[in-house]
C-alpha cells in the first residue's frame, strides 16, 4: 500500500508541474498566430470618417513595398497642371532633418544591425522622395481643386519647390488594395459654394456651434441646408393680374456621401463598391396663378451649390466632388389657374453598387409623405410644377452618379370647374396631386474605383410616386 500510495503521488505531481519550454512555446506561438491572423482581419477594415476641415492629407502607394500598402506621407501636391498632367511634390520630410522616414521606409523589426544584410535597405535611407510608379491620393491642392489621384510616369527633375513628375491616371484600387471601408459622412453645410441664380434666394444654414440664419424664422436643423424662393412664373396670353403666377417655398436638405469599397487587391477590381448621395428632405412650397406652360417642361434654376468633402478612408484621403442644382420646372397647357400649397418630407438615397457577377447596377430609393395645406382650382386645364434639386457625385474630378429629385404638384381639371378649398361649382372634375420623380444616370467615371469600364452611361431608373392631394366634381 505505501508503495502504491507513493507511486499515485508521484504521478499527480508529474501531472501537475509545468509545462515544458517546447509546449509552451508552441501554446505561445499559437496565440500569437491567432492574433496575428486578428489583427490581419481587423486591419482589413478602414475607418470611413469626415478629413478634418482644411486638410491637406496626403497618402501614396509604391509597388514593390513589402506590404503594399498605401501609407500616410509628408509628401504634397505644390502645383498641379490639368492640361499637361504635371505635378510639382514637395516633401516636408526632406526639409526637416528631425523628420521621422515614411512607413515605406521604416527599419526591419530584425535586430540584425545596419550591416546586416537582413536589414531592411531603406533602413538608413533618406527621407521618402517621389519615384515612378508611386501613386499619390491628396486632398485639394493648388491646381487640383477637385482632389488629385494620379500615378507618376517620369521624374522630371528638381525646382525650388519641390519634384517635378509627370503623372497619369490612377485607379483607387491601387491605394486600397485588398482593405475594406464602409461609411456614410454628412457634408457640412457651411462647406459648400453657393451661387444664388435668381434675385430673391435666401440662404439658412446650421452645424454645431454655428449658424447663418436667412428668412426671418427660418428654422433649421442641425447639419442642414436651406434655400428659400420666390420666383414670378410667365403668365398665360391675357391673363388678368389676379391670376399672375407665382412659385415660393423653401428646400432643406441635409445631403452625406455614402462610401463602399471591399478589396481584392490592387491587381483586380474590388469585391464591392458604391457610390452615392443621401439626405433628408423637407419642402414646402405653393404654386399660385395661370402659368404660361408649354407641353416641354421649362425649368428654371435658382442656385447652384459645390462641395469637395474629404472622406478619410484609413491613410487615404478620398476627394468627393458634390454638385446640387435647386430648380422650379413647370410644364402644362397655360389654361389652368391653380393656387396650391403643400409640404414634403421624407428621405432619398441614389447611387452606384458593383458586384463581380452582376458590374454596376443603380440604386435610387425616396420615401415621402406630403400634406396639402391649401388647395384651389379654377377653369379647366392641366399644369405640373416641380421644386427640385440635381446632384452629381464625383471622385477628383470625375463625376459618377448624376441624380435629380423633382417632388411636384400637379392639378388637372375638365369641363367647366370653378372653386375654392373645399367648395366647388363644376361641370366636370377636379383634382390636385403631389408626386415625386427621382431619375439619373451612373458614368464611365465610376471606372475610377478600379472595376472593368461599361461602354455607356447606365440610366438609374425612373423611381415614380404619385398621390392625390384633393379633388373633386363629377365628370362632364
Amino acid at each position: 500500500m505505501p508503495a502504491l500510495a507513493a507511486s499515485a503521488l508521484l504521478l499527480a505531481a508529474g501531472c501537475s508541474s509545468p509545462s515544458s519550454p517546447a509546449g509552451s512555446s508552441s501554446a505561445s506561438a499559437a496565440r500569437q498566430a491567432d492574433a496575428e491572423t486578428a489583427a490581419s482581419a481587423a486591419d482589413r477594415s478602414l475607418a470611413v470618417a469626415a478629413a478634418p476641415t482644411g486638410s491637406t492629407a496626403t497618402a501614396t502607394a509604391r509597388p514593390g513595398d513589402s506590404d503594399g500598402r498605401a501609407h500616410r506621407t509628408k509628401l504634397s501636391v505644390s502645383s498641379y497642371d490639368s492640361r499637361t498632367r504635371r505635378a510639382v511634390i514637395s516633401s516636408d520630410a526632406a526639409s526637416s532633418p528631425s523628420s521621422s522616414p515614411s512607413p515605406s521606409a521604416t527599419s526591419s523589426s530584425s535586430p540584425s544591425g545596419p550591416s546586416s544584410p537582413s536589414a531592411s535597405p531603406s533602413a538608413s535611407a533618406p527621407p521618402h522622395r517621389t519615384a515612378v510608379g508611386d501613386v499619390i491620393a491628396s486632398a485639394p491642392a493648388p491646381g487640383a481643386p477637385d482632389g488629385l489621384l494620379a500615378e507618376v510616369t517620369k521624374v522630371i527633375g528638381e525646382t525650388g519647390e519641390g519634384t517635378e513628375v509627370q503623372t497619369a491616371p490612377a485607379r483607387l484600387n491601387a491605394l486600397l488594395g485588398d482593405n475594406t471601408a464602409k461609411g456614410s459622412v454628412p457634408v457640412d453645410p457651411a462647406a459648400f459654394d453657393i451661387d444664388e441664380l435668381l434675385p430673391d434666394v435666401d440662404v439658412s444654414w446650421s452645424k454645431t456651434a454655428d449658424a447663418h440664419v436667412g428668412p426671418e424664422g427660418a428654422t433649421v436643423p442641425l447639419g442642414s441646408l436651406r434655400l428659400d424662393v420666390r420666383a414670378d412664373l410667365p403668365t398665360a396670353g391675357k391673363t388678368s393680374a389676379s391670376a399672375a403666377a407665382s412659385v415660393s417655398g423653401f428646400v432643406q436638405v441635409a445631403p452625406q456621401v455614402d462610401f463602399r469599397y471591399g478589396g481584392e487587391g490592387a491587381d483586380a477590381a474590388p469585391a464591392s463598391a458604391y457610390l452615392g448621395v443621401s439626405g433628408d428632405w423637407t419642402s414646402g412650397w405653393s404654386l399660385k396663378g395661370r402659368a404660361g406652360a408649354s407641353a416641354t417642361a421649362v425649368r428654371i434654376p435658382f442656385a447652384t451649390l459645390h462641395a469637395d468633402p474629404v472622406l478619410q478612408v484609413g491613410p487615404v484621403p478620398v476627394v468627393v466632388n458634390l454638385d446640387l442644382t435647386c430648380y422650379i420646372q413647370v410644364s402644362g397647357d397655360g389654361r389652368i389657374t391653380v393656387d396650391v400649397e403643400q409640404s414634403l418630407q421624407g428621405d432619398f438615397e441614389a447611387g452606384g453598387t458593383f458586384g463581380p457577377g452582376r458590374g454596376w447596377t443603380p440604386v435610387s430609393s425616396s420615401d415621402m409623405k406630403s400634406t396639402p395645406v391649401h388647395t384651389s382650382v379654377t377653369t379647366a386645364g392641366s399644369v405640373r410644377a416641380a421644386l427640385g434639386a440635381q446632384a452629381t457625385v464625383g471622385l477628383y474630378g470625375s463625376v459618377g452618379v448624376v441624380a435629380d429629385l423633382a417632388p411636384y404638384v400637379r392639378g388637372e381639371g375638365t369641363g367647366t370647374v370653378t372653386g375654392t378649398d373645399s367648395v366647388f361649382d363644376a361641370d366636370g372634375s377636379w383634382a390636385v396631386y403631389g408626386g415625386v420623380d427621382l431619375s439619373g444616370t451612373l458614368r464611365l467615371q465610376l471606372a475610377i474605383f478600379g472595376t472593368p469600364v461599361f461602354q455607356r452611361d447606365i440610366p438609374l431608373g425612373a423611381l415614380h410616386r404619385e398621390w392625390k392631394l384633393a379633388g373633386g366634381g363629377s365628370p362632364s
